[in-house]
């Protein structure tokens, strides 16, 4: 049996993020090493007591759970309640109060003594919202970039273009500086953008697969996707909303669920017009240097069953 994969899942939940999380927990080929918060979806005291709802749900309190930084490093925080809800967990009626602790220690001084600790090149960074946490954590420690194996992010898009302006995504828009600093670090990137994520919609019949399963995991999943849908569905006109994040960690257990291609993508960060773009140069028109496989494609039945079957496990 090969040996479980070390991640660290950086994250601002989030309705998708929490599947995410789920997925990750209901995975054994992953060792989940901490869950490390920041602000996005909703400000940084609803993302780390939504990380610990998500865990106990998920039937694993003993999960690290730290809570990191609370505002971009250069302006100021831009959230999604109009997406999530005022909880951002929106949908489990009533959203339970964690019982579970929050550690002490910072999420960035956690990313940077786990990579400090850990053997080089075995931890990937799952990130899921705003790059802020690992931005800082590169900028504070920057002996860790060469022991990170591999970052994969959800974030930014080509085709798709944006979903909070019209030129970007919400996670890079929210601190595009963060962003600069993760794509210029020369770690080994995997994006999942948009043009990705907006195929894989939680059709009534995919939440209700969910709801199926009949767990305290399960039903929650239907709840938050019925919720979280909605906005999507009015502002696209689709069958379903899309289900981002899990993307990320779907990615680490069945790879062969993706395409896409290696590139260079920079991120804008002057611009009031395009501010946080993901420039991608997926027609490879410049000479720079591709830093980043950039997915653009998915088998999204696949996708769900591998949701469905390991949720169903927790």
């Amino acid at each position: 049996m090969s040996p479980r994969r070390k991640i660290i899942i950086d994250t601002d939940p989030g309705q998708d993020d929490a599947a995410a999380i789920m997925l990750a927990l209901g995975s054994p080929e992953l060792e989940v090493l901490g869950i490390t918060c920041v602000a996005g979806n909703v400000p940084l005291t609803r993302t780390q007591e939504n990380a610990r709802i998500v865990c106990e749900w998920a039937g694993r309190p003993d999960m690290a759970v730290y809570a990191g930084c609370d505002r971009p490093l250069s302006r100021e925080l831009v959230t999604a309640e109009h997406v999530h809800g005022r909880t951002g967990l929106n949908g489990p009626n009533p959203l339970p109060v964690p019982t579970m602790p929050l550690q002490e220690q910072h999420a960035v001084d956690f990313i940077i003594d786990t990579l400090r600790t850990e053997p080089s090149k075995s931890v990937t960074l799952c990130t899921l919202g705003p790059l802020t946490n690992v931005a800082t954590a590169l900028t504070k420690a920057p002996e860790i970039v060469p022991r990170i194996k591999e970052i994969v992010m959800m974030g930014g898009a080509y085709f798709e273009v944006g979903n909070i302006t019209p030129a970007a995504e919400f996670n890079i828009y929210v601190d595009p500086e963060s962003a600069d600093i993760v794509f210029k670090s020369g770690v080994s990137l995997v994006v999942m953008p948009l043009d990705v994520t907006h195929r894989a919609l939680t059709t009534p019949a995919r939440v209700q697969a969910f709801r199926d399963i009949g767990t305290v995991a399960g039903i929650a999943m239907a709840d938050m996707l019925a919720f979280f849908e909605r906005f999507d569905v009015e502002k696209y006109g689709s069958e379903g909303g899309p289900l981002h994040d899990p993307c990320v960690i779907a990615y680490l257990l069945r790879p062969d669920l993706f395409k896409g291609r290696h590139i260079n993508v920079q991120i804008e960060t002057q611009s009031q017009l395009t501010l946080g773009m993901t420039v991608a140069d997926y027609w490879r028109v410049t000479d720079h240097a591709p830093n980043a496989m950039f997915m653009q494609d998915i088998d999204a039945d696949g996708y769900f069953a591998l949701l469905t079957e390991r949720i169903a496990t927790l």
